[in-house]
């Protein structure tokens, strides 16, 4: 497909990035903690950590892991810490040790964690002292040799660490013990080394992370992503921030987790190449911790979902805030509705910028430009040195506004699945294009909208239904709080639009008030058949639908 987006592009914007910059995360790293070595790097619990001392810091905890623990380059080590100081300095000591990062999310259950342990094969978990009950009784089944245990204010000065982790362990104080034999004190790691300790030579090809994928659809699957691949997207972002952002000057806000791949290429990658102040929030679920953190600071920069923007918008104090610095409010993972945007652009002055991508891209193939002023219902153009291509269900090429499935290709597609050759080739072609799955549309400007993945589509007597389209229409109501679409079986037409409906009243389930609604706004197959009222949709943290969930009980009964 000819690059037709390139003629939107902002000025000064590049088509290409220059993948030499850099040898590996690493590098960029120090690089990083180089030039802005005075300036605060990350804020947690009110403790502040420069871009020096998170060097120093990372630096023992790498001569650790390999002159004490004897890991060597390439081996796996899994983090299991929320955004606490401790995970961006446990982050850049494994990967300026040569090792690979497996991100598992603290909050994840027993059988989550044996499973990306064991497909890891990872040898080390680094972990907050939370987890510890949890690791205790799987390691066994695992390769781990060690588990090194952080309690939650252990980066933070004496007075706060002492009265944190008092309150902390108060609370926690119900958790089961636990037992785990070879276990290391966080602080243990951080203590200066006897040996000489120098970092090993990265190559760009080196895998510096395995991220599993959320499982919505079946098994998690570990997307090897390569120090080029994260480098690629962290320079493509940064290229077409560079207008709007300054360079050292930017407070980015974490409320995102950093063990997920948005969260980690946004809030944590992306700041760290730019020099920006990032203030970690550890429960990004909790809107009126994070309304108070805000009132401390100024900020520029918000990254979310969604549901995170509509909740912040909606919290007491919220607009009360200073929205003088704020520059970009970023939202990936899932669609953003308009009543958010109008919502969000009318209390902060400044408009939601929607993106796109995934764990097998790094994570991002498109967003929309900085400085739009109003919203377009796009996810944007493709980013410098991507290419995009929508094609049939036997890889043929459409035209420009016509649904088909979205192909990608770029420096910062995955090299593959771990351990899943077979699940590789299915989604990556020789060519080096991937495969999303998700269907989406190109406008003759080269602005891309995603519709929907394939395999939620419904099919009723050989008309598509579109999902979004149905929940989008919905979610405008306001006696609608959430809903979701599936497919349910139909004798007659196969099948037939099933709607899950999270009512803004508990107390009111307006079906007829629903379905009139629909019916003067949709073809009639595109309506809902079946209505069912729920008290919650599945979603994982990053606002993405469990729609498998959802089947389970359209199907099952379940």
């Amino acid at each position: 497909m000819e690059r037709i987006w390139l003629k939107q592009y902002p000025e000064g914007i590049a088509a290409e990035i220059d993948l030499r910059e850099y040898t590996s995360l690493a590098d960029l790293f120090r690089r990083s903690a180089e030039r802005y070595a005075d300036h605060v790097a990350f804020v947690s619990l009110g403790q502040e950590l420069s871009y020096r001392n998170l060097d120093v810091l990372s630096k023992r905890m790498a001569a650790y892991l390999v002159k004490e623990l004897g890991l060597y380059q390439g081996d796996r080590i899994a983090l299991m810490i929320p955004n606490l100081l401790q995970y961006p300095v446990a982050v850049f000591a494994a990967l300026r040790a040569g090792l690979t990062v497996v991100n598992i999310d603290p909050l994840c259950t027993q059988r989550e964690l044996r499973y990306q342990l064991k497909d890891s094969g990872c040898r080390c978990v680094v972990a907050l002292e939370d987890c510890a009950r949890k690791l205790s009784n799987v390691v066994g089944d695992t390769d781990v040799e060690t588990v090194i245990l952080t309690q939650l204010a252990d980066l933070l000065g004496i007075k706060r660490k002492t009265a944190v982790n008092f309150k902390h362990k108060w609370i926690s104080s119900r958790v089961p013990t636990y037992q785990l034999k070879k276990s290391v004190c966080f602080s243990k790691t951080l203590r200066k080394s006897k040996s000489l300790y120098a970092d090993p030579i990265i190559q760009p090809e080196d895998l510096a992370l395995i991220q599993y994928t959320s499982g919505t659809e079946g098994v998690p699957k570990g997307v090897m992503l390569s120090h080029r691949n994260l480098i690629a997207n962290t320079m493509q972002s940064a290229s077409w921030a560079s207008i709007d952002l300054r360079l050292g000057e930017e407070t980015v806000v974490s409320a995102l987790p950093l063990c997920h791949i948005f969260g980690f290429a946004a809030t944590l990658l992306f700041p760290i190449k730019i020099g920006a102040r990032n203030l970690l929030i550890a429960d990004g679920r909790d809107c009126e911790i994070i309304v108070k953190l805000l009132e401390k600071y100024e900020f520029s920069m918000l990254v979310g979902v969604s549901t995170y923007f509509r909740e912040l918008v909606r919290t007491e104090g919220f607009e009360a805030l200073d929205f003088g610095e704020l520059k970009l409010s970023l939202s990936g993972g899932m669609p953003v509705h308009p009543s958010v945007v109008k919502d969000w652009s009318q209390v902060t002055g400044t408009p939601i910028i929607e993106c796109y991508g995934m764990t097998e891209t790094s994570p991002a193939v498109t967003i929309n430009p900085l400085h739009i002023l109003k919203y377009n219902g796009t996810v944007g153009l493709p980013l410098p040195s991507t290419e995009v291509s929508i094609r049939d269900l036997s890889g043929n090429e459409l035209g420009i506004d016509t649904p088909g499935e979205l192909w990608v290709k770029g420096p910062q597609v995955m090299e593959g699945y771990w351990r899943q050759a077979d699940a590789t080739r299915q989604v990556m072609d020789k060519e080096g294009w991937f495969r999303t799955g998700d269907v989406a549309v190109i406008s003759e400007l080269g602005y891309l909208k995603v519709i929907d993945r394939i395999r939620d589509i419904v099919n009723v007597s050989g008309f598509v239904v579109y999902p979004s389209e149905v929940e989008r229409l919905v979610l405008s109501l306001d006696s609608v709080k959430d809903a979701a679409v599936v497919a349910a079986p139909d004798d007659r037409s196969g099948e037939a639009v099933k709607l899950f409906v999270v009512p803004a009243n508990p107390l009111e389930h307006d079906e007829e008030g629903i379905l009139g609604f629909c019916r003067s706004k949709l073809s009639g197959y595109k309506c809902p058949k079946h209505i069912e009222f729920v008290e919650r949709i599945p979603r994982l943290k990053s606002g993405r639908l469990l729609r498998r969930e959802l089947r389970k009980t359209t199907y099952f009964g379940t």
